[in-house]
């Protein structure tokens, strides 16, 4: 702990004078985040290091897994983040990002669920159809590849969840909202997308398209859909 309270002394001294403009201008103007990222809370994956953003650019949200519970009447922190975000902030980009070597994906992989850890148990049952996709589809991977396996259909599955969510349907009906699916494997220190056409994932690279899991489309369905019954 003095390590780390010696950095907040670093940032009063150094990092703020630095950037007291910016942070000035926060405290007055309110934040404008440019996406919501929805990560695991391994402390070896830092959203804001990932994306190089300054203060007020990414809204995160951390939990174990990055899981986003499908919506549902009880309310919940990722549920109330979401659509904090979506209604709120006018967030239009939304990123669910697993990474390698994660421990909630080994819990998940494993044949039983963590003993003595109740809530940690009750939680990943958010990832289960994607350790059934793997056991299903893929039942031949066995150590590090399921785990990888498992950790990029739980991004998928995550995504799927998503869109059960009221305000993310909406803005994806209206053409406002694109969804990205990201993988961080932290020994390369490289970043996958999922492509939404072909379902793979793909590294991040300058010279081609951002690999996008929806992108925001500029029709509404219901509105054609109307404007067709009318004719």
């Amino acid at each position: 702990m003095n390590e780390l309270i010696g950095r907040v002394f670093h940032f009063e001294k150094t990092v703020f004078p630095d950037s007291r403009e910016l942070f000035g201008k926060l405290a007055t103007e309110g934040q404008s985040p440019k996406a919501l990222m929805i990560s695991c809370a391994d402390s070896r994956i830092v959203p804001e290091q990932i994306m190089q953003a300054e203060p007020g650019e990414l809204f995160v949200c951390r939990n174990a897994g990055n899981m986003v519970p499908p919506f549902a009447t009880m309310n919940g922190g990722v549920s109330s983040t979401v659509e904090y975000a979506v209604v709120a902030l006018g967030v239009r980009d939304i990123i669910v990002c697993g990474h390698s070597d994660c421990g909630a994906m080994k819990a998940l992989s494993a044949p039983e669920l963590p003993e003595g850890m109740p809530s940690v148990a009750a939680w990943l049952r958010h990832g289960s159809a994607a350790e059934h996709v793997v056991s299903t589809c893929s039942p031949h991977l066995h150590g590090d590849d399921r785990v990888r396996a498992v950790s990029l259909q739980n991004v998928i599955a995550q995504l799927a969840h998503l869109r059960t969510h009221p305000s993310v349907a909406a803005a994806i009906a209206g053409g406002q909202m694109s969804l990205h699916g990201w993988f961080v494997d932290i020994s390369a220190g490289m970043v996958f997308g999922l492509d939404g056409e072909t379902g793979e994932f793909t590294p991040l690279r300058e010279d081609r398209p951002l690999p996008i899991a929806l992108p925001a489309r500029a029709r509404n369905i219901i509105d054609n859909w109307t404007a067709e019954a009318a004719e």
